[in-house]
């Protein structure tokens, strides 16, 4: 397993690079600007979600279980933003 550290530069840099994605799309493409700050607003509310639980594991679970979780979680949300910004 990663540590903390790295895992949160992980999510930082993905979440970055789908907002960049989404002011890309808000600014060249034929999208309604509502639909796309919508967006914006999950992508940032899904980061400060996901740094949040890397910094306070949930208790009674082990660790190793909990980050695993915590990464496919991420990476499924992380896929179904993408579908959003695709489409």
């Amino acid at each position: 397993m990663t540590n903390k550290r790295t895992l949160k530069k992980a999510i930082n840099m993905i979440c970055e690079e789908l907002f960049a994605e989404g002011v890309a799309i808000s600014l060249y493409g034929p999208r309604p600007k509502k639909d796309v700050e919508a967006l914006l607003f999950s992508i940032v509310k899904m980061q400060n979600n996901y740094i949040t639980r890397v910094s306070h594991p949930e208790p009674g679970m082990s660790a190793k279980a909990y980050y695993k979780d915590l990464r496919e979680n991420f990476s499924a949300q992380v896929g179904e933003i993408t579908d959003q910004l695709n489409s």
